[in-house]
């Protein structure tokens, strides 16, 4: 046979060879893990806990690279925001007495257990006599304010802080303050507004806004705020907006609007409301999931909440539950609607208690929660790996 042609059986087996599928990964002899894509291994990364994340950066150089990358935070990040099965989502609760603290739980335990955990949490600066106040959270970092003066980025996942520039108001004794948290994801901009707000004789008011920009690193006076009066003590943020309930005087009466302020032009608009009809309430604005919402508290009969689906389209308002109010004594309020799971289920704050409503058979349940006993506020984040550095370091 001459050199350097193969026999029959040789060519039978080269042409076997090519037709079989490619090899499944194999187990190493000695027991290790098998090697996978790395296409695959990113995305098993990309869904777990920033807790396992934070430790697996310690692996190798490469997956240290990978997890610290611009595009993993945010595969991750929208992971996290899509989650169904709630693990990266916690409740954070103010607390002002005896002292200032801020304390958390999982989500999922507080809607889907009869009872869970409170416990406190460590945060910039953190001392029992100095007052805390959480602006709100955008993709995992919180905005928080420590004596109404000094603002912080913080992911309590990472445990990563910035302390924001001091803003610097010149203005009127006695003025409060109101801020709002968002974000241009256009530019990948963080943004704080302040709004300082006084009142003069005979009713007179005036108001000084200034944003910060986490771009630039600093904050610049914007047009005074347009809309009336605010009412809320911070911003909601919704579909690239930061928004406010305002009321302002026409002739003898008073109306309330949806002031809007775009995160990315920092112009001021009006969200068209709905019909909620001839009935007298109090309304509480808010935000559920990535949608703006309003909740109307109808005293002591129920509760509707109204979503805005389709940002910008009237027609769009929906009112997705009415709620009934509990037999407690004492004119409480459904104050603030957090979740809403994909069965209905709504988490609500009522008074110093939480409310889990269930429209399957129209009932109420409170969940207990240990290690709590008065909080102010309660409001609801996400984990993530998103820095509070503009360069994600």
């Amino acid at each position: 046979m001459e050199s350097g042609r193969d026999s029959p059986d040789s060519s039978a087996n080269h042409q076997s060879k090519k037709n079989k599928a490619p090899l499944e990964p194999q187990t190493p002899v000695n027991g290790g893990i098998p090697c996978l894509p790395e296409e695959i291994i990113v995305e098993i990364l990309a869904r777990l806990p920033v807790k396992s994340l934070l430790k697996f950066r310690c692996v190798s150089k490469s997956w240290l690279t990978l997890i610290c990358s611009r595009q993993f935070i945010k595969s991750h990040l929208n992971n996290s925001r899509v989650g169904r099965n709630l693990s990266n989502y916690r409740i954070m609760f103010t607390i002002c007495s005896p002292t200032f603290d801020l304390k958390h739980c999982p989500l999922s335990s507080l809607m889907q257990e009869p009872s869970t955990d409170a416990c406190s949490i460590d945060y910039p600066k953190k001392h029992t006599q100095r007052a805390v106040w959480f602006v709100d959270s955008c993709n995992g970092l919180i905005c928080l304010a420590l004596n109404e003066k000094e603002l912080f980025f913080w992911n309590p996942s990472t445990r990563k802080s910035k302390k924001l520039p001091p803003v610097n108001v010149n203005i009127k004794r006695g003025f409060y303050n109101i801020y709002g948290f968002g974000y241009n994801e256009c530019d990948d901009d963080y943004k704080v507004v302040g709004i300082f707000c006084v009142f003069g004789n005979a009713g007179a008011y005036e108001s000084m806004v200034k944003i910060y920009s986490s771009k630039t690193n600093s904050w610049k006076r914007m047009e005074d705020f347009k809309g009336g009066v605010p009412l809320d003590d911070s911003g909601k943020f919704a579909s690239g907006k930061l928004h406010w309930s305002a009321s302002s005087k026409l002739g003898l009466d008073f109306r309330w609007d949806i002031v809007s302020l775009d995160m990315k032009n920092e112009e001021y608009g009006i969200v068209e409301q709905p019909n909620y009809g001839e009935r007298e309430f109090d309304s509480t604005l808010g935000v559920l999931g990535e949608c703006l919402c309003v909740l109307c508290n109808y005293l002591c009969i129920n509760a509707d909440l109204w979503v805005l689906k389709e940002y910008g389209v009237k027609q769009s308002w929906t009112k997705v539950a009415t709620v009934p109010y509990m037999d407690v004594p004492g004119k409480l309020l459904y104050s603030k609607p957090l979740f809403m799971l994909h069965n209905g289920e709504l988490l609500l704050v009522f008074g110093m208690h939480f409310v889990v409503y269930n429209p399957r058979d129209n009932s109420v349940r409170i969940p207990e929660i240990s290690n709590l006993e008065k909080f102010l506020e309660a409001d609801i984040y996400f984990e993530s790996l998103v820095s509070p550095f503009a360069n994600g370091r």
